[in-house]
């Protein structure tokens, strides 16, 4: 990233206690990522480090709203972006990423770069189904769909609601009665 520097944290130097840190996260932030599904955005981030002897726990706060590609008719959609996020970092000899929420820093470089945490976070809290509101979608692009054997727009988005729309095995009807329904 361009701005690298303005997202890389400092623990090392870091005393004991709460330290802020408060990022606006736009368009350029989005472009600069490589492989970023996001194409544009305006997202507040507030990052809280806590330093204890050992650990620092950083909270995310990230608010605000991105545009990514309409899963149905491929025009920008805006989502909205609400995420609270926690990331625990430890100092040790490499890099490494324990688990979806500790991450070993090496102890000699004593700095961490959130920028990549913080676009995951946000991918994260998008659904997972990402369209338009009925009536939303391209109207081209949709009569294009029709014109090779899509189900109407409305019929797409229930299709994804296997429940209601799936037939159930009538097998399993006679085990419902063992539940008492």
């Amino acid at each position: 990233m361009g701005e690298k520097n303005s997202y890389r944290i400092d623990l090392k130097d870091m005393e004991l206690g709460t330290c802020e840190f408060d990022y606006r996260l736009s368009d350029a932030f989005f472009v600069e990522l490589e492989d970023s599904e996001i194409r544009k955005g305006e997202v507040s981030a507030h990052v809280s480090v806590k330093r204890s002897a050992t650990v620092f726990e950083m909270d995310f706060q990230l608010d605000g709203a991105v545009c990514v590609p309409c899963d149905r008719c491929l025009e920008e959609v805006e989502l909205p972006v609400h995420a609270n996020d926690r990331l625990v970092v430890k100092f040790g000899d490499a890099y490494a990423e324990e688990s979806d929420e500790l991450v070993v820093v090496p102890e000699d470089e004593g700095a961490i770069d959130v920028a990549w945490y913080m676009y995951e976070f946000i991918v994260l809290s998008l659904p997972i189904k990402r369209t338009h509101e009925p009536g939303g979608c391209d109207e081209a692009m949709i009569a294009r769909l029709m014109e090779h054997g899509a189900e109407e727009p409305n019929e797409l988005s229930e299709c994804f609601n296997e429940e209601e729309t799936a037939p159930v095995d009538p097998r399993w009807n006679a085990l419902k009665g063992l539940k008492g329904e």
